[in-house]
């Protein structure tokens, strides 16, 4: 029993003395600062450890007792002259008291009581940092570097600095002196770069200095890769390619980098860049390039979308474009490899060369390849009716897109075959069927076909309804197919008609709105703003609305460069008709012609 009653009491006292940090700490929140004094008191004389006595001279502190808190810590200098956090509490019991000279005086003497170790600089700073003493935090950064014999030691801990003084010039300069120190960290610079700078001008004087960097220290391929990552800030690719190259060269790479930029060149419309890109690894890395084949393809992708995006291309262009995919061919051969040249080259035949017959010849071979893999080969199938259809045997059409609809039932594949062989059925004026399949697909786990099946199920819907004379669709889908199968002429003679037969009709603005596309294919843009203007001001509730001002917008944008009237537009559209589909791409769209910042 004299046992289990001393180590009752043992345990007991021990359990007391477990809560007392837990009571002292709970007694702090709490304001009752009388009580937590007293623990925390006890509590830094058992430990010795600095959370208690910091704790327990900021409750003195709440409590106004600034003699008591004095006494206190020139009682524990006396034990450790040399910690420098002492003399930052001692003068912060200055500062509680508005004695900014004798605060001063005790920050300064933690300075210079600095010792050289890393932990203590840090501290130190930090301990600063908390009373917003950022001018004493940076001499102790500098001190410390000084000390340790390595003035950068501290530079990304100073730009941090820099940047809550909102001194943008230093630090950025301290930020590039961190990468003099560790090259390595140059990824976290970027990103915190790129969450403090918010101004033009910061990132020209950003450039400026990375510049100068560039130029006193030319073996170190840093600073021109900091310059890379500027510029492709900006989107200024061909500057962002000269870096990259002198880099590549500079540390004898592979050329990793010279083709990344080409990719997001090429992703972001910049063709000229990427092409320079793309020859730069062909010319220079040769056939043994991991990237040698790589860059051929997206080589032959960009001069084609060149071309083709240009709005203003010959024949010519686009038989030159034609030889060089010929010439990739011959190169690397016709099987499964490179069913995705052929299936570009098919495209550019049909839609642009208007050589259907050449375009089915080379789909029709490709999907007999050998081991060619299964979606390749669908997506050439869904091509393929396409062509077939454009040249009006629907019977053909309607065969590949059900092959890959019943293939690729749950796919994204078999969904965009289903809604093909939809909208052949509309074009034939089977308005029951083509509907019911639309409903289906409105469901589909592909936003864009559910959001394309939605339009067409509303569009046959309001334009049948309870009439069962649905002569006037017919009519507007027979256009839409002979529009499809690039019979524009007879397309115009077909809604002309419709328009004659049924003035007024509801199909009104949807009229305008093909012929829209009509005039844009003809490239008589006038025309084709008119039309969309139309439906604008006339029809700004119906379903073509939305449509309208992006498609307009994107013709003020990417084929006449009136980025103004494209931004208005665009603005227009997420303001106006934010519940539209449309609405966030017209957003972003917006942001890039207003020249905001790339984050």
């Amino acid at each position: 029993m004299k046992h289990i009653l001393i180590t009752a009491l043992f345990l007991a006292s021990v359990l007391l003395h477990a809560q007392d940090p837990r009571l002292a700490d709970f007694y702090f929140q709490s304001g009752e600062y009388e009580k937590a004094a007293a623990l925390y008191q006890q509590l830094s004389q058992q430990s010795g450890g600095d959370y208690y006595f910091d704790r327990y001279v900021e409750t003195l502190l709440n409590l106004n007792k600034f003699e008591d808190c004095e006494r206190v810590i020139q009682k524990q200098i006396k034990k450790e002259p040399q910690k420098s956090s002492l003399y930052v509490a001692y003068g912060n019991v200055f500062e509680r008291q508005a004695k900014e000279d004798k605060a001063n005086e005790q920050y300064a003497k933690a300075v210079e009581k600095l010792s050289g170790d890393r932990n203590n600089v840090e501290g130190l700073a930090n301990a600063f940092v908390n009373l917003n003493k950022f001018d004493f935090a940076i001499q102790t950064y500098e001190k410390g570097g000084k000390v340790l014999k390595n003035k950068y030691l501290f530079a990304y801990n100073l730009a941090e600095l820099y940047h809550r003084k909102e001194d943008v010039p230093k630090m950025i300069d301290a930020y590039l002196n961190s990468l003099v120190d560790n090259p390595s960290v140059i990824g976290s610079v970027e990103v915190m770069l790129q969450r403090y700078l918010n101004k033009p001008e910061e990132y020209v004087e950003l450039q400026s200095q990375v510049y100068a960097r560039a130029q006193e220290d030319p073996k170190n391929s840093v600073f021109p890769e900091m310059l890379t990552w500027l510029f492709l800030q900006k989107k200024d690719y061909k500057n962002a390619f000269r870096q990259a190259k002198s880099v590549d060269r500079l540390n004898e790479e592979n050329g990793a980098r010279v083709y990344r930029i080409a990719d997001v060149a090429e992703t972001d419309r910049d063709y000229d860049a990427a092409i320079e890109g793309y020859e730069y690894l062909i010319a220079e890395k040769g056939r043994q390039s991991p990237f040698y084949i790589e860059c051929k393809r997206s080589l032959l992708a960009c001069k084609r979308k060149k071309i083709t995006e240009a709005y203003s291309y010959t024949t010519e262009d686009l038989r030159g474009c034609e030889r060089e995919y010929e010439a990739f061919l011959n190169e690397f051969g016709r099987g499964a490899n490179t069913a995705s040249i052929v299936a570009q080259l098919a495209d550019l035949e049909a839609f642009h060369l208007k050589d259907l017959d050449k375009a089915i010849k080379l789909l029709s071979d490709l999907i007999e390849y050998p081991q060619i893999e299964m979606h390749v080969q669908a997506k050439a199938k869904i091509s393929l009716g396409d062509f077939y259809l454009a040249k009006g045997d629907n019977w053909e059409a309607t065969l590949l897109y059900s092959q890959v609809d019943k293939a690729f039932k749950d796919d994204t594949l078999g969904h965009t075959a289903r809604f093909r062989n939809a909208k052949l059925s509309y074009y034939t004026g089977d308005f029951d069927w083509a509907q019911s399949q639309f409903n289906v697909l409105k469901s589909s786990t592909s936003k864009l076909i559910a959001n394309d099946a939605l339009d067409m199920s509303v569009f046959i819907m309001d334009n049948t309804g309870l009439d069962s004379n649905t002569t006037a669709l017919k009519m507007y889908a027979e256009a839409e197919l002979l529009v499809f199968q690039n019979r524009l002429d007879e397309g115009f003679v077909k809604l002309d008609s419709l328009v004659a037969k049924y003035p007024k009709h509801s199909l009104e603005d949807d009229v305008y709105y093909l012929k829209a596309h009509i005039w844009t294919q003809r490239r008589e843009y006038d025309k084709a703003i008119a039309a969309y203007q139309f439906i604008i001001t006339n029809y700004g509730e119906e379903i073509r609305a939305d449509n309208s001002i992006f498609e307009l917008a994107e013709m003020y944008e990417t084929r006449l460069k009136d980025k103004e009237k494209a931004r208005g537009l665009y603005e227009k559209l997420f303001t106006d008709y934010s519940g539209s589909i449309l609405a966030v791409e017209a957003r972003k769209r917006y942001r890039v012609l207003r020249g905001d910042v790339a984050q």
